[in-house]
């Protein structure tokens, strides 16, 4: 038998390394592509904790940029060095909702930032609990203006952009208590009620623009509002993201326009 040469043998080595460089590559580049939501900008507010920083973590890793925002700036600061850590590209943007100059700031930081504007989700919420007769105007105006004012003041900023853009996608994170409220929860009602009239109004202004305005409505979810309803059945945040991930990725021309997730064992017909 013919000896084979050490040259034989070093370009065979050195074609099987390439060939599995190639493979690599291969493989990188199918996993870039297949990310759903590369090249888009998104601005998520109640970024910083719980449903919020959830919906960042799913958007980030499908290659979204992403402007964070919330009242809490130590904590939105923790939230985006966590995205940035994991390869990220974020800015946290400190901003109350329901403070117009705060909004314009946000979404002037975001355009200078990224030039652009894909996805809203308006996610930042209060929710607070009395009997009606016992709420004061002060409570009542709080959440008012952290779940429907903010919503309105992002909605309306980002329809400035995304129109002469030629669309985006805006998701509310809206409740259950919307259709079915439940007793000493009336200013949380009143607000989720009031986002589903804004999403329907942002969707018929915004579809001729290629805009899509959707609102899920979540049962109970693991997070800190959890203490005002300990007993009863929740959902994690990951199962909510899911949801959410499921509408942004639709196709431009479909929406999913308003969608109930909750568990399944948790009352919603004829709760108490």
């Amino acid at each position: 038998m013919k000896p084979t040469s050490n040259c034989n043998v070093v370009h065979h080595h050195v074609l099987n390394t390439q060939l599995r460089l190639v493979s690599i590559i291969t493989v990188q580049q199918w996993r870039t592509k297949m990310k759903q939501l590369e090249g888009k900008t998104a601005i998520i507010t109640g970024g910083g904790f719980g449903i919020g920083k959830g919906i960042a973590h799913a958007f980030a890793n499908e290659g979204a940029k992403l402007v964070i925002a919330s009242r809490n700036g130590q904590r939105l600061k923790t939230a985006a060095d966590e995205l940035r850590s994991q390869g990220a590209i974020v800015i946290d943007v400190p901003a109350d909702v329901g403070r117009e100059r705060d909004v314009i700031a946000l979404f002037e930081t975001t355009m200078k930032k990224y030039g652009r504007l894909d996805i809203l989700v308006n996610s930042a919420g209060l929710v607070d609990q009395a009997p009606l007769e016992q709420t004061s105007l002060e409570s009542w105006q709080r959440i008012i203006d952290a779940n429907l004012t903010g919503p309105f003041l992002c909605t309306r900023e980002a329809l400035k952009i995304m129109k002469p853009q030629g669309g985006g996608r805006i998701v509310n994170i809206g409740s259950i208590s919307a259709q079915m409220p439940r007793p000493q929860f009336a200013a949380y009602s009143c607000s989720k009620m009031g986002l589903v009239a804004l999403t329907l109004t942002t969707a018929l202004e915004g579809r001729d623009c290629g805009i899509v305005a959707s609102c899920i409505h979540p049962g109970n979810v693991n997070t800190a509002q959890m203490e005002l309803t300990p007993n009863e059945p929740a959902m994690e945040i990951d199962d909510i993201v899911k949801a959410v991930m499921a509408m942004v990725t639709l196709p431009p021309n479909v929406n999913m326009i308003q969608a109930i997730i909750l568990p399944v064992t948790q009352l919603y017909l004829g709760r108490g």
